[in-house]
C-alpha cells in the first residue's frame, strides 16, 4: 500500500486528489497539509510514502518544504504538482530535492502513474527534460541558502572512480541507460551497476538527483 501525503492550500484540490487516491486499492491518503510547514511536520510524523506537493502556498512555499523534507533524509518521495509545465519554480523544486513533478491538470492516469513511480524509487521526468530544463533556468533559480558549498560537492566526487565519473557525466547529459552502454562499450547491466553505485556514493535520491549533482560539479555546463 502506498500512503500519501497531500499538500495544497486549495481545500477543493485537496479533496479532489483524496477521492481520486483512495479509490486506488493500492493507495491511501494518510493526511492533508494546506501549507508547507504542515507539510513538513506531517511527513516527520507520519512518513508518508510520496508527498504530493504543491509549490505556490502561504508561509513556506513548497519549494522549501521539499528542501527540508530531503535534507531530513526521510525515505519520503516528493511529487511536486505545479500549475505550468514551464515554471522555473518546478525545477527549483527538482533542485531542492524532489522526485519528480507534474501540472495540476495532469489526466487522473498520469497522477496515479507519477506517485506509484516515485513510490518505487524512479524519476517521474525523464533526465534527457531535465537536462532541457535545467539549461533553460539554471541561471534564474532562486538561491538555495542551504546548499553545499562546491568544495564538499567535489569532495562527493572524489569517491567516484573515473568510469563512475565518466558516466555521472553523461547522465548529466540526458544520455539513458541503453546509450549510455551502446556508447561506451558496455553492457546494459553494467551501466545499471555503476549508476547504483553513483547515486550511493553521492548520496543522490534518484537519477534526476544526478544529473543536478553534474551541474552543480560543472561536470556539466548549459548548454
Amino acid at each position: 500500500m502506498t500512503t500519501v501525503l497531500i499538500a495544497d492550500d486549495q481545500p477543493l484540490q485537496r479533496f479532489g486528489s483524496r477521492m481520486l487516491l483512495e479509490s486506488q486499492d493500492d493507495m491511501t491518503v494518510v493526511g492533508e497539509a494546506a501549507n508547507g510547514s504542515e507539510a513538513v511536520r506531517m511527513t516527520a510524523e507520519l512518513h508518508p510514502d510520496v508527498v504530493l506537493m504543491d509549490i505556490r502556498m502561504p508561509g513556506l512555499d513548497g519549494i522549501e518544504a521539499t528542501r527540508r523534507i530531503a535534507a531530513a533524509g526521510d525515505r519520503t518521495r516528493i511529487l511536486i504538482v505545479t500549475t505550468f509545465d514551464l515554471d522555473e519554480y518546478a525545477y527549483a523544486g527538482l533542485r531542492a530535492g524532489a522526485s519528480g513533478f507534474l501540472v495540476k491538470d495532469a489526466q487522473p492516469e498520469e497522477l496515479l502513474s507519477g506517485i506509484r513511480a516515485v513510490a518505487t524509487g524512479d524519476a517521474v521526468v525523464a533526465p534527457s527534460l531535465t537536462r532541457r530544463l535545467l539549461d533553460a533556468y539554471v541561471h534564474h533559480l532562486p538561491t538555495d541558502p542551504s546548499a553545499e558549498d562546491l568544495t564538499q560537492e567535489d569532495s562527493r566526487l572524489a569517491s567516484l572512480t573515473d568510469r563512475e565519473r565518466e558516466i555521472l557525466t553523461v547522465i548529466g547529459k540526458g544520455w539513458t541507460n541503453t546509450e549510455i552502454a551502446t556508447r561506451l562499450h558496455l553492457a546494459e547491466s553494467t551501466v545499471k551497476t555503476h549508476v547504483g553505485r553513483i547515486l550511493a556514493k553521492t548520496g543522490s535520491r534518484d537519477r534526476i538527483q544526478a544529473v543536478i549533482l553534474a551541474y552543480d560539479t560543472k561536470l556539466v555546463e548549459p548548454s
